[in-house]
């Protein structure tokens, strides 16, 4: 009796591959972190795989609780049925990718406060913040103006774990980081959060402003940018050659 479990040519078939497949799974899990909440269809055109293969995996994240879904916002959609779904890893996914800080962390945290009091604790997410972006400062500085600046800030977050990425919009130029390697400190403590966005500020010459945290529930943390050049004492650069909003 022919086994239909096994597919001629699978090599070059790479919807054949099994459900629980640890690298597929992983990319399309890398997706859903860098790109989510995003939909079936986006990630399979993305990895060259169907839908069908692509909804296997997120089955799998779904039912391991690494992944969940929502509906497609109404002005995204294009005509009648029922919503397009989209799918986003959760807390226990995103820890797949590996957190920086564990339970010891926010313990001694909290030690420091005690001890030390806020000053001590803002102190400390001064220089974590600044260790992470000083070997990076040169190349982002070096930006003429702020879209890409920060594009250049997004390339150093993403090289230190953060699943960053930046896009105009409107006025501005919106900065997200998909992954967040300190969430779970920073949920307690959102020092760090806010000692991150005032260096964000310094290191982009702009007043910027933090619209959300995945620290505080959110999918990613979102900053927004407005297109000021340094020394322009606060004028928006006009949007596209016309007025600013």
């Amino acid at each position: 009796m022919r086994n239909t479990g096994v597919v001629k040519n699978a090599e070059t078939n790479l919807d054949a591959v099994p459900q629980h497949d640890g690298k597929t799974r992983r990319a399309v899990a890398r997706l859903l972190l860098e790109q989510g909440p995003v939909t079936a269809a986006a990630v399979a055109e993305e990895l060259g795989i169907s839908p069908t293969a692509v909804r296997r995996h997120i089955d799998a994240l779904l039912a391991d609780g690494e992944a969940i879904t929502r509906d497609a916002p109404r002005q995204t959609q294009r005509g009648r049925g029922r919503p397009a779904k989209l799918f986003l890893l959760t807390d226990a996914g995103r820890a797949q990718f590996g957190h920086a800080y564990d339970d010891l962390a926010v313990a001694a945290i909290r030690f420091l406060a005690q001890t030390g009091g806020e000053e001590a604790v803002r102190a400390f997410a001064q220089s974590r913040v600044d260790a992470l972006v000083d070997r990076h400062r040169t190349a982002i500085v070096a930006q003429a103006t702020p879209a890409e600046r920060a594009k250049a800030l997004a390339t150093a977050l993403t090289r230190e774990g953060y699943a960053a990425s930046a896009r105009h919009v409107g006025v501005g130029e919106q900065l997200c980081q998909h992954h967040c390697p300190v969430a779970h400190v920073a949920a307690e403590f959102p020092q760090l959060c806010e000692t991150e966005t005032e260096v964000f500020a310094t290191l982009l010459g702009s007043h910027v402003q933090r619209l959300a945290t995945i620290a505080s529930g959110h999918a990613v943390c979102t900053t927004h940018i407005p297109n000021v050049q340094p020394g322009s004492a606060g004028k928006l650069i006009p949007d596209d050659g016309g007025e600013p909003a």
